[in-house]
């Protein structure tokens, strides 16, 4: 019809506006160190426990600390998964709230594909695992592939794909995050074996507590502390995993800075609000420490050579999780974006192609943070050993695969890059964000 504006389809993956850019940029940064220390304390681990000293290493793990008296006398394995963990999560659930609140995801459309993604790369993982492992007696792992390991995905992309679009590296970041958080409910769904009511509800008072300190302004760490400190702990003494705790005291945490009472609607990226103050400091410690000591205390396990290796590849639920991780998430996250584009009539954004999700899709195949931790809740420290294998291979394999994939379009994606940096402006803002 004439004098009728033309409608453009929606672009899948474009680029993220500059400030965004930036804040994106930086998070990455500090993964990839993170995701560093990760495979040096997985390295560390897994030589220790191969080695003479083998014993030393489990004795280590067996060591307990704590206040009896609170129930927490736990061993240091306990404690890098129930109570580092919950640093891991916290940070997490302030990161996706951010992006849901202030970020370019407070665009629904925006949203839609990486949190598509996410239950794509959730469902058909476990159904993977099934399928191959099958629901008698190894059933209870079916979510052990589900999860992509944030710092291992971010350190190995930023070593093979540096001149990736931004848009690439924000949609594997979201997706990650999401299917984190999904996680972090699965686990408190399908693998809390009992439930305290009463600590429960009891958690409820602190966590509140922490809630209205926060949305005061409180800064100081001696009176947020206290009670962080007693939601995790009644959290843990409900039977509910504690790192559920972490989720919950990040949701509390208002994401836009308050003026005279009411929340700021500044443009994002101008002045930080409480949830970006907090996930700068602790994101440090998060992929710093947090990560890379759970890691040093769950990937040690024994091999038993190559023979020993190959054996437990062939057991049901190592064949099931390799799977889920090598197959079933990279077909779950293509199948729910080429979904929402078939659905939305949407195209990639210019300069994209499906092979570079294609890459990234079995990127998000390496999982470790959490599939550990879903593993030894499923299986025990009985069963933990073929699912650390598996894991392990599983995402050794889908890194691999992935490297040969992206750097393929590698050089491609250079030569825009080279283009974007030649046009920048004087205020170091490349042209193409002018617009954004």
């Amino acid at each position: 019809m004439p004098g009728t504006p033309t409608r453009h389809a929606p672009r899948l993956l474009r680029r993220s506006s500059w400030p965004e850019a930036r804040r994106i940029a930086d998070i990455l940064r500090k993964e990839t160190i993170g995701g560093a220390l990760l495979l040096a304390a997985a390295l560390a681990a897994l030589i220790w426990a191969n080695s003479p000293w083998a014993q030393t290493y489990q004795e280590l793990r067996a060591v307990e600390i704590g206040p009896a008296a609170l129930h927490l006398h736990l061993d240091l394995a306990t404690w890098a998964a129930d109570g580092l963990l919950a640093i891991f999560f916290f940070v997490a659930g302030l990161e996706l709230k951010r992006e849901f609140v202030a970020g370019d995801l407070r665009d629904p459309w925006r949203a839609a594909v990486p949190v598509a993604a996410a239950f794509g790369g959730v469902v058909v993982p476990a159904l993977a695992y099934l399928a191959v492992a099958g629901p008698a007696g190894a059933g209870q792992g079916w979510a052990i592939p589900t999860a992509t390991d944030i710092a291992f995905a971010l350190a190995v992309l930023a070593v093979i794909g540096r001149s990736l679009p931004d848009a690439l590296r924000t949609f594997l970041l979201t997706l990650a995050v999401v299917d984190d958080l999904i996680a972090i409910v699965v686990i408190a769904v399908f693998y809390t074996s009992h439930l305290a009511v009463l600590p429960l509800l009891g958690a409820l008072v602190p966590l509140t507590v922490f809630g209205v300190l926060v949305q005061r302004g409180v800064r100081s760490w001696w009176l947020l502390l206290p009670p962080a400190l007693a939601t995790w702990g009644l959290v843990h003494a409900s039977g509910v995993h504690a790192t559920v705790a972490g989720v919950l005291l990040a949701l509390t945490v208002p994401v836009l800075r308050r003026k005279n009472g009411n929340a700021s609607s500044a443009a994002p990226g101008h002045e930080a609000g409480p949830a970006e103050r907090f996930e700068h400091r602790l994101r440090p410690i998060s992929a710093g420490i947090a990560v890379p000591v759970f890691a040093f205390f769950s990937a040690g396990v024994a091999l038993g050579g190559l023979s020993g290796l190959a054996g437990t590849l062939t057991e049901p639920v190592a064949a099931g999780i390799a799977a889920g991780l090598l197959l079933g998430k990279p077909l779950g996250i293509l199948a729910a974006t080429w979904l929402v584009a078939r659905f939305t009539r949407a195209t990639l954004a210019e300069g994209l192609a499906w092979i570079d999700l294609v890459g990234l899709a079995v990127l998000s195949g390496i999982g470790f943070t959490v599939s550990l931790l879903i593993g030894e809740l499923a299986f025990g420290a009985a069963g933990a050993e073929q699912v650390k294998v598996a894991v392990l291979a599983g995402s050794l394999a889908a890194a691999l695969l992935a490297t040969v994939i992206l750097r393929l379009r590698a050089r491609a994606h250079r030569r825009v890059h080279e283009a974007e940096n030649a046009d920048s402006d004087a205020d170091g803002v490349p042209d193409v964000y002018q617009e954004s």
